[in-house]
């Protein structure tokens, strides 16, 4: 997980998402939670406009902004419906999710602490880094505040499909960064573009930033041990302006 910046919407669907949310608030409250569910499913154009923006915004390849991993199909309510109905129709409680992280993990899990604060942490909203630490030799996540742990467990982001595929995504990184100096050397700038791009499009975005932010962090020589060429790249002013000149998250 990682942390995503989110876009404006055009004035037209931003009032279209208000019309909605008033349709909701037509009824008794006590009605609010299966109005808000069937005016959901039958605006089947409303949703898919909303699922292209916010794939626009998503990590790698329209990765699932919770796990990383998988393509995001679902649009996922970051408070339940059932929860909060007249949130159905607001643009910032709308995260792209894959089926497996939206039906079979976090579902309607929306826990709170005693002050009713939700302790799920939103990536549009929360910085994750600052929540969760996440050890690159292992690929797992240690929670470093009380949200990050809910957040770990109710997102199941230490599955271990998942760790398996941060430790190859670490690997594949290095590989990359051996490519682009490779180009850097040779002079070569239409490779090390290619390479840049290829790695923003990786899956487990978290670990490219992770090794970002590892990089420049009081004991970086022996997180890199065994990949001393991927600290060179990652230090090289040049690399790090080209990684983020065009990425659409916040390093």
């Amino acid at each position: 997980m990682i942390r995503l910046v989110r876009p404006p919407l055009p004035v037209e669907l931003a009032e279209t998402l208000q019309r909605a949310t008033e349709g909701v608030r037509s009824v008794p409250r006590r009605e609010h939670a299966a109005r808000a569910r069937t005016m959901w499913r039958s605006r089947g154009q409303l949703r898919q406009a909303l699922g292209h923006r916010l794939r626009e915004f998503a990590p790698g390849r329209e990765r699932c902004m919770y796990c990383g991993d998988n393509q995001g199909t679902d649009i996922d309510h970051f408070s339940p419906v059932a929860l909060t109905p007249l949130l159905t129709f607001v643009w910032s409680n709308h995260l792209l999710a894959c089926s497996v992280c939206n039906s079979h993990h976090k579902r309607d899990q929306f826990p709170r602490d005693a002050r009713g604060r939700p302790l799920l942490l939103d990536p549009t909203v929360d910085d994750p880094f600052e929540h969760l630490a996440l050890s690159l030799t292992l690929g797992r996540y240690r929670a470093l505040t009380e949200r990050g742990e809910v957040t770990e467990q109710v997102c199941g982001l230490n599955r271990d499909i998942l760790t398996r595929g941060r430790q190859d995504a670490r690997t594949t990184l290095g590989f990359l960064f051996d490519r682009w100096e490779s180009a850097r050397a040779a002079g070569d700038t239409a490779t090390m573009s290619r390479v840049v791009r290829t790695v923003r499009e990786q899956p487990f975005a978290d670990v490219v930033q992770a090794m970002v932010r590892y990089s420049t962090r009081p004991g970086a020589e022996e997180v890199f041990a065994d990949q001393p060429g991927a600290l060179t790249v990652l230090l090289r002013d040049e690399f790090r302006d080209q990684l983020s000149g065009s990425s659409r998250t916040t390093p």
